[in-house]
């Protein structure tokens, strides 16, 4: 992929084609709507992400990820597709996306796009068809079942969104499902019409360009031809990584309403199309509290998905030394051969800084450890900037999640609201009423301030994306972890007989750490404060350090 040179528009030799260019990538995640608006109407569109294309380019990242832009009602904000092959005339045109991919692919960005088969919105053509009667061409196309003889639904099944997971349709006089919003129903991947029309969806835009695929929810795609009612998890099982604690969905195992046997059928299928196209990866958001890491074994093994979204560190235990050993080893005991993809933040959780309370420089560390674990990062906008969740009133709220269940929890808008670029009205997001409100505290952080500070959160992260790119092991190596505990966490990456030391300081107070057999050498551009000392490191409180053997 030629590209150019973001500080001086000039063309840059590129290297031969890599189709393992996603292991240890580092993907920044744009939530469009509060990217960038570039033409005044208070929403973020793909011009405003081509416009400010030169600032990721800086940022050093790999990839992109661009959530829903599809035609949608935008009822659950572009997550309810009415048009799989349209572009949402509030995101731009057809050709404002191909030019984002030409833009992007210039400054050596590849592009991902975010695509959502489970379910499509009810505004649908083709659940309009299905809805209409149960003879229609589309009448199986949707997931349709006859009530209980006393006209209740079929069975237990609950929506993430709050009660039950079947709505009534009185044209057709049956339930339909619907894991999620009444108005986002769920497609019946057991027709194999339905599949077929979804791998033409995945060929549409690999034809356009786009470098892969971030699967939405991609263990929902098959439910239980039986309709077999969930059981009850008991409650010392219950966790909230799926959904959040107040919601009853929590109360059930899902054995049967996802993670079904017949989607590793598909998704070996949805790589055959992928790997007709060259260097395309795919990531798949896996939702399932009580079998995640054997589900992301299962779903990247075989010929199928590359890596799984993992949800250990986007949950609220903060993550200790040994917090963070349990996590990995697990993963290299149930995954194995699997590759993993990280991330502390993104659209549907608590920014990590909230979620863990973390000090200033305490963001810094934490965003170097995510950056050093084994697998590919992805980061949520505004990380970068140190952004904590904003609080949205109760007024201003745009989320159907957290409507439902207001006050206890109050939606996903928090970590939604406008990227400040600069300190004028705004935030340099729009000129006009933004479709939330940019926190005040936000606009402090913003771009143009931070670029004025050596020392701040986004220089943090240029400095270390661009160290982390000298050193391979950092992005493709294994991992051995030396100590995790609560004061210090340290490890080795090695890669093609390349190794690199890393020790993080996980505490208030000074720390001394050994170095590992052998003589190393301080590596230089580090963005942390350490002494090294013969065989020891001596770290200051929340600050890390790398070394290279002296002989590599």
């Amino acid at each position: 992929m030629a590209f150019l040179d973001p500080a001086t528009d000039r063309p840059i030799e590129a290297g031969p084609p890599d189709p393992d260019w996603w292991r240890g990538a580092v993907i920044y995640q744009i939530y469009p709507r509060s990217f960038q608006d570039s033409n005044n109407d208070g929403v973020g569109d793909l011009a405003g992400i081509i416009h400010r294309m030169d600032y990721l380019a800086k940022l050093g990242v790999d990839a992109i990820w661009v959530s829903p832009f599809f035609r949608s009602p935008m009822r659950d904000f572009g997550y309810d597709i009415s048009s799989f092959r349209d572009v949402d005339p509030l995101f731009g045109s057809m050709g404002d996306f191909e030019a984002l991919i030409h833009r992007a692919h210039q400054v050596g960005i590849r592009v991902l796009i975010d695509l959502v088969m489970s379910h499509t919105s009810s505004d649908h053509r083709w659940f309009k068809e299905s809805r209409s009667s149960r003879e229609n061409p589309k009448s199986d196309w949707y997931v349709w079942a006859d009530p209980k003889p006393d006209g209740s639904p079929p069975n237990n099944w609950l929506s993430i969104f709050g009660g039950s997971a079947w709505e009534w349709e009185s044209e057709r006089m049956q339930y339909y499902l619907h894991n999620f919003l009444i108005e986002q129903p769920d497609l019946n991947f057991h027709n194999p019409e339905v599949q077929d029309e979804l791998l033409n969806v995945a060929r549409f835009w690999l034809d356009k360009g786009v470098d892969g695929f971030r699967l939405d929810v991609v263990n929902f795609y098959f439910h239980d031809r039986e309709l077999r009612d969930n059981p009850a998890l008991p409650a010392e099982h219950r966790n909230d990584n799926t959904a959040p604690s107040v919601n009853p969905y929590n109360f059930q195992d899902h054995l049967y309403d996802k993670t079904q046997p017949e989607n590793l059928v598909f998704l070996q299928r949805l790589r055959g199309v992928m790997d007709a196209y060259p260097d395309i990866t795919s990531v798949g958001e896996i939702g399932e509290s009580q079998r995640g890491m054997e589900t992301q074994r299962d779903y990247t093994s075989n010929g199928r998905l590359h890596m799984a979204y993992d949800f250990d560190f986007l949950a609220n235990t903060y993550p200790s030394g040994s917090r963070i050993r349990n996590v990995l080893e697990r993963f290299e005991r149930i995954v194995a051969e699997g590759w993993a993809c990280w991330a502390f933040s993104n659209h549907d959780t608590v920014r990590y800084q909230t979620r863990w309370q973390l000090s200033e420089v305490q963001k810094k560390l934490y965003a170097a450890i995510l950056m050093t674990l084994k697998g590919t990062v992805c980061l949520y906008q505004g990380e970068e900037l140190g952004l904590t969740e904003a609080y949205v009133a109760f007024d201003d709220l745009q989320d159907p999640y957290g409507k439902r269940f207001w006050p206890k929890f109050k939606g996903r808008d928090g970590a939604r609201t406008p990227m400040p670029w600069t300190q004028d009205h705004h935030g340099g997001f729009t000129d006009a009423r933004p479709w939330l409100p940019v926190a005040v505290e936000h606009i402090e952080r913003a771009v143009s301030v931070q670029e004025r500070d050596p020392v701040s959160t986004l220089g943090f992260y240029r400095a270390f994306i661009a160290f982390r790119r000298q050193y391979p092991a950092l992005a493709k190596g294994d991992l051995t972890i030396l100590r995790a505990d609560d004061e210090v966490y340290t490890m080795v990456r090695a890669h093609e007989g390349a190794r690199i030391f890393g020790a993080f300081n996980l505490s208030g107070t000074d720390q001394v750490v050994e170095l590992p057999d052998g003589d190393w050498t301080p590596c230089a551009g580090v963005p942390f404060e350490a002494a090294f000392e013969g065989r020891v490191v001596r770290l200051p409180p929340w600050q890390g350090a790398f070394a290279v053997p002296a002989t590599e």
